[in-house]
């Protein structure tokens, strides 16, 4: 552990960019599962461009779903 972050909150820690891992998102496409890294151009733009609900009546679970 860094010297200068022993007497602080876990969750208060900042690391550099170096330091940091991708989050590598995948998507659910015809049936199996997709890294959206791999997507050509076009398919990225449209992933990017997708609208996300909450039905109504339930509570926000923090999940979303998006809309096809």
């Amino acid at each position: 552990m860094y010297p200068e972050t022993m007497n602080q909150n876990p969750l208060e820690i900042e690391l550099a960019d170096d330091e940091r891992q991708p989050c590598e998102v995948w998507t659910r496409v015809m049936g199996y599962h997709r890294p959206t890294s791999s997507f050509n151009i076009g398919k990225q733009s449209e992933h990017s461009e997708r609208k996300y609900f909450v039905e109504a009546g339930k509570p926000d679970t923090g999940v979303s779903r998006p809309v096809h």
